[in-house]
């Protein structure tokens, strides 16, 4: 469970980790610099355990992975928009991001809202309005990255 940190349409990579950070690719450094373009106090406010919420086409843009790992790394447990860039999405699960599309979750969920995600059902609640909203939920094998922290380690973890 975690406080709900929003943002609109079209987020790209750009706006998430600007190109000007990314002589790095620590996930410590990166979270450092994590939304500055569009929300400058959110490394500020970010706890472990809260959640970002926002519109359509969430990760567009450039297909480097350091966005997914800055948001991971700077405690945002999952990621909820009413549809992501397709590289994104593919991205954050291969690092173990977990992200959810939900259209009524983006609609109805607002800034600060506690929100709660089951991983198994895809059930998103919004503690603050006491709205539940559905998601596809992750296939086994998708909670079996993420629970590995990614796509290399679950493969380290399942070579026979």
């Amino acid at each position: 469970m975690g406080k709900a940190f929003k943002y609109g349409d079209n987020v790209d990579t750009d706006v998430i980790i600007p190109a000007r950070h990314l002589n790095t690719s620590e996930p410590s450094e990166l979270a450092k610099f994590c939304m500055e373009d569009i929300d400058k106090d959110f490394v500020k406010n970010v706890q472990p355990g809260d959640v970002m919420v926002a519109g359509e086409n969430f990760g567009c843009g450039s297909s480097r992975e350091h966005a997914p790992i800055a948001i991971k790394a700077s405690g945002i447990t999952c990621v909820i928009a009413s549809s992501f860039a397709r590289i994104f999405y593919r991205n954050s699960f291969n690092i173990g991001l977990p992200i959810f599309e939900s259209k009524e979750a983006s609609e109805g969920i607002q800034m600060g809202d506690e929100v709660s995600v089951d991983f198994e059902t895809g059930e998103i609640t919004n503690i603050t309005r006491g709205e539940k909203y559905q998601a596809q939920p992750l296939p086994e094998f998708m909670r079996g990255i993420i629970d590995a922290d990614g796509l290399i380690n679950y493969i380290k973890k399942n070579i026979n």
